[in-house]
């Protein structure tokens, strides 16, 4: 069953979460109980393909899911030849002891569609195992990938519609391009004016509305989230830390039950705490380590116990990681915690009325012995970039980059030389312009469309551009729609026709 971090919502069944997304008070879905795995588990996993490791995570988790429904949805989200890889999350080795999981085979070049392709099929499931009726609402706040693979994972599924809200300026062209050049009669994708922080909190205040909310569902429309604030969104997540160690154990790297440091680069805390949840279920992890850029709102949190979102706002290389207000912290605070949802309540409503909070020195102790954090600026995450590609042959996107120089430099520090994964969050043709510029020197963009710059990048690191970003140069713009930040709600109603 599932609980609201904010302890004031009905205990629910994973489908009844999952249609949902997020509780009436504001928090998140969290389970009751954390299944728990042994060494049999994990040798059971060694043999087996993606979609089959996916199933049995899965099944752990979404209880009152029938094996038969489980299996179709993993069938339908990773086969059908939807990645390119065969693996589907393929780890590579690049280094001695570094390893790099990439979840950017699929259809949007992103670690998103890791989840965004089974997350719809999961909802279409739910829906009808609880009989809802309504038509549901998707609405998702994006830095730039979540969006793209929500539009794509949801285009044309029966008895939904998908409002995605991206920074006017806060997305890379490509990332821009793959987002409103996206056909689907049920999609609608809208710039706003302000960063990625504005906009997910105009969605959080939208779904936080009784009244708002009243109003839609007189006229038959239930809201619901694509983005990882929704447990269907975090719970495929789970499922590659899992792959990526039996990987490692079939490839005879590491015998079985050594641990293993992931590096995770990111800005809404979703991608690691998947990992957290994996080490909570008897995953041999040693340590989760956070990167972050210049927007290191979560490394200041990781390392003092303080959250302050009362800071200045940077643009940068990782624009999907230009994010202060990290949503899925909430769920470490409720497990760090104990299951206290009466205090994680006082500091998600501090968060709200000052901008900041701050744990107890307890529950920082805790924190500190599993989530090393650090943080790299766009100068050296351009220079990691072309050292990697220039020592090892391997091409980095910014936001692995940044995972890659914090690993480098928390071996350094601390000496810990367990075998360390660095997940790799995104295709380096995704961020194209400035992985050339890292690889090739800024002149070599002077003069150049994105589209000419993907090919020269192709050349530099001999690989071919993923068809479905070489195909964006013909696709006409379908969406060109543009708002302020406080008529977020406004723009919802007058999409659904109401009034």
């Amino acid at each position: 069953m599932y609980v609201s971090s904010r302890g004031a919502a009905a205990r629910l069944t994973a489908a009844q979460a999952i249609a949902q997304g997020i509780a009436p008070d504001g928090g998140l879905f969290v389970p009751e109980a954390i299944p728990s795995i042994d060494g049999q588990f994990l040798t059971s996993l060694i043999p087996l393909t993606y979609q089959e490791r996916a199933a049995a995570i899965l099944r752990l988790f979404l209880t009152d899911y029938t094996d038969a429904e489980i299996t179709e949805c993993v069938a339908g989200a990773y086969g059908s030849g939807k990645f390119s890889n065969s693996a589907v999350a393929p780890v590579t080795r690049v280094a001695d002891g570094t390893f790099a999981l990439e979840l950017w085979h699929g259809p949007t070049s992103a670690f998103k569609d890791m989840a965004l392709q089974l997350l719809p099929r999961l909802l279409v499931c739910a829906l009808k195992k609880i009989g809802e009726q309504a038509e549901i609402v998707i609405l998702v706040a994006t830095s730039g990938d979540t969006g793209k693979a929500a539009l794509e994972g949801f285009k044309d599924v029966e008895q939904t519609r998908v409002m995605v809200f991206y920074p006017e300026d806060g997305v890379s062209q490509i990332q821009r391009l793959q987002m409103i050049t996206q056909e689907g009669a049920n999609l609608k994708v809208i710039a706003v004016k302000g960063n990625f922080d504005d906009a997910q909190t105009g969605v959080k205040n939208i779904f936080s509305d009784k009244d708002y909310n009243a109003v839609l569902a007189e006229h038959g429309f239930k809201l619901s989230s694509a983005n990882s604030i929704n447990w269907g969104r975090l719970v495929p997540q789970i499922v590659y830390y899992f792959s990526a160690y039996a990987d490692l154990v079939r490839d005879k790297h590491i015998p079985l039950g050594t641990p293993v440091n992931f590096v995770v680069p990111t800005g809404n805390f979703g991608n690691i705490l998947a990992g957290y949840y994996a080490k909570l279920m008897g995953l041999p992890v040693n340590k989760l380590i956070c990167a972050s850029n210049s927007n290191n709102v979560l490394t200041d949190f990781l390392t003092t116990g303080v959250y302050s979102r009362n800071r200045q706002f940077h643009k940068t290389y990782s624009p999907s990681m230009d994010i202060l207000i990290s949503s899925n912290l909430e769920r470490l605070l409720y497990h760090i915690t104990g299951g206290n949802s009466a205090q994680v309540s006082q500091w998600m409503t501090e968060l709200n009325t000052t901008g900041q909070y701050k744990i107890a020195d307890e529950y920082l102790a805790a924190i500190k012995a599993v989530f090393p954090a650090a943080w790299v600026s766009d100068e050296e995450t351009a220079a990691t970039i072309g050292q990697v590609h220039k020592e090892h042959g391997y091409p980095l996107d910014p936001h692995t980059a940044v995972a890659w120089q914090v690993a480098e430099n928390y071996r350094r520090q601390t000496g810990d030389t367990t075998p360390a994964i660095i997940v790799s969050t995104a295709s380096p043709f995704k961020f194209n312009e400035t992985v050339l510029a890292a690889l090739a020197g800024s002149d070599s963009l002077i003069g150049k469309t994105e589209f000419v710059a993907l090919q020269d990048l192709a050349k530099i690191i001999d690989r071919p551009v993923p068809p479905a970003l070489a195909e964006l140069e013909v696709k006409s713009v379908l969406h060109t729609a543009v708002c302020n930040k406080q008529d977020m709600p406004s723009v919802v109603k007058a999409q659904l026709h109401v009034k």
